[in-house]
């Protein structure tokens, strides 16, 4: 079956001036926040716990074959008369009251989720931020909230687009930019930054959703004073050391404790000028959410030096270990380390790569990987593996017990260009060389052990792109992916394809799916457009 050769039986929804039809009035409980998502979407991963899984049943093994496209809203010409490159979609989109909440960059929609008809459109002019990507708004009471390029923190009418209030909460002169979809826990509407490598150091701000005022700041390099500051040659090394906090985390309201991945150090790829751990880049964090206060932390890539960033979703899982019920967080990293930590102490269960990989040495006595120094970047080359996985968000079922991660098995020549005692920036270069294999793999968080695994075709020798997010649900099924331009459903426990479909471009996006007026649909972004699917009659 192909798209193109349907389209004509396919609602359209282009994205034009018009006058926007009256929305339905949307009002969320915060308490509904982070609940199991069903009838609706309410935040970036569907609830706290990261495992984007959901209950829905309606669409099954059984009844694929009438899987068929409901809608699509298409957005290929906003954008152009600012010079931008044709947008790609890579929020998850959100769905609260029979209306979806999608975004690119300086853009947010809300769409009747019924027919993909835009209800209104709000359009912000930023001021030197960078277009690489969007990841979707966060929803308090009927207020929505979104963050621009340029590091504003806006906060706009749910059902009208009306702008309530603004922020600005970083800099984009000391090239702070923000890609990341806000996240609402309780009273706290909690932002990240991004940055890459133009030396700042990375931080969580947390504000008041109902006024815009600050809470409180978690920076994710130590300050003067804090005994961490050891694992950084000096202060100054430290303020200028990044670890990025751009991707939303997930939260236990048991324990009240945030969990957040940061990102990669600063300079990249240059760790000469930096000796130590270098924290708190590159690890998991756990803070209390009304404080911002550190209660533990595990640095999945201690003196990071290939620009692994730790952006994988946290997920948290409740497994029986040794017949006992506990608290568990499990992470694919992108440095190919699987990991399953407690996550009341932060304490490792497993530590295990998921791809095959040669640069660690084996384990401190916290668990953290061992970097072999002769795999720097140097001068002249040095080899080490692509990045294992990326930002697409991983799932967890429990229905089977497995995490699912889209990963990436290959090699990379990594090189170093400041071979200085103060490098800056990024230091090196890092690409891929020879062919890389994509892989979807079920894995044991228990274990660390591949259940089963699915190489994707690569048809066209495409480079070591990771491929869209990842959803299961309680039918047994996983739906994701590929980069040759198809959407596949697979059987979770098995990993068997039970369908697929070829679209106009790769799935870019996170996937979502809810109950709307008793019918179950799939929705998600392919390079410019959103789909909807659901069952035919």
């Amino acid at each position: 079956m192909n798209l193109v050769a349907g389209l004509c039986t396919i609602i359209v929804a282009m994205a034009v001036a018009e006058t926007p039809l009256h929305a339905p009035m949307v009002s969320l409980d915060p308490d509904l926040i982070g609940k199991a998502p069903v009838t609706n979407w309410t935040t970036f991963n569907g609830d706290y716990t990261g495992e984007r899984y959901s209950t829905l049943t309606q669409i099954n093994a059984a009844n694929l074959s009438r899987l068929t496209p409901q809608w699509v809203y298409r957005i290929s010409n906003v954008g152009a008369q600012r010079g931008a490159p044709v947008p790609i979609i890579k929020c998850t989109p959100l769905q609260v009251n029979g209306v979806l909440y999608m975004t690119i960059p300086d853009h947010v929609w809300a769409l009747d989720a019924h027919t993909g008809k835009e209800l209104w459109h709000y359009d912000w002019i930023d001021h030197g931020g960078h277009l690489i990507g969007q990841r979707g708004v966060a929803i308090w009471k009927s207020s929505l909230f979104f963050e621009t390029p340029d590091n504003w923190l806006i906060a706009l009418d749910a059902n009208s687009g009306k702008e309530l209030w603004k922020k600005n909460y970083a800099d984009a002169r000391k090239q702070y930019f923000s890609t990341a979809a806000p996240l609402v826990v309780k009273n706290h509407l909690i932002v990240g930054v991004g940055g890459d490598a133009m030396d700042m150091p990375g931080f969580l701000d947390s504000f008041d959703p109902a006024t815009g005022g600050l809470q409180w700041t978690w920076w994710s390099t130590p300050r003067k004073g804090d005994p961490a500051l050891k694992t950084w040659p000096n202060e100054m090394a430290s303020e200028h050391g990044g670890g990025m906090t751009w991707m939303p985390g997930t939260y236990d309201p048991a324990l009240n404790l945030l969990y957040w991945p940061t990102g990669n150090t600063n300079p990249v790829f240059a760790g000469q000028g930096r000796p130590g751990a270098n924290l708190w880049t590159e690890s998991i964090v756990a803070l209390d959410v009304d404080t911002g206060t550190l209660k533990w932390y595990f640095q999945v890539s201690p003196h990071d030096t290939h620009d692994f960033d730790n952006t994988t979703a946290p997920i948290l899982v409740d497994r029986e270990v040794d017949g006992k019920p506990e608290k568990l967080l499990a992470q694919a990293a992108r440095n190919g380390f699987f990991v399953t930590l407690d996550r009341v102490t932060g304490k490792h269960l497993v530590v295990k790569p998921f791809v095959p990989l040669d640069y660690s040495s084996g384990l401190s006595p916290n668990g953290e990987p061992i970097p072999i120094p002769d795999k720097d970047p140097s001068v002249g080359g040095s080899i080490n593996i692509v990045n294992a996985t990326n930002w697409p968000a991983p799932s967890y079922s429990p229905k089977t017990g497995l995490v699912y991660v889209n990963s990436v098995e290959g090699k990379a020549i990594y090189y170093l260009t400041d071979d200085s005692d103060k490098p800056s920036g990024y230091g090196g270069t890092g690409a891929g060389i020879g062919r890389q294999v994509r892989v979807l793999q079920a894995i044991d968080p228990l274990t660390g052990n591949a259940v089963w695994k699915h190489a994707y075709p690569n048809r066209n020798d495409a480079s070591s792109t990771v491929g869209p997010s990842i959803l299961t649900t309680a039918s047994n099924l996983l739906i994701s992916g590929d980069d040759q331009k198809n959407m596949i459903i697979f059987s979770a426990d098995e990993g068997r394809i039970l369908w697929h479909h070829e679209l106009n471009a790769n799935e870019s996006g996170g996937i979502v799916t809810y109950l709307l007026d008793g019918k179950q649909y799939i929705v998600f972004g392919a390079g410019d457009s959103l789909y909807a699917w659901s069952i035919s009659q």
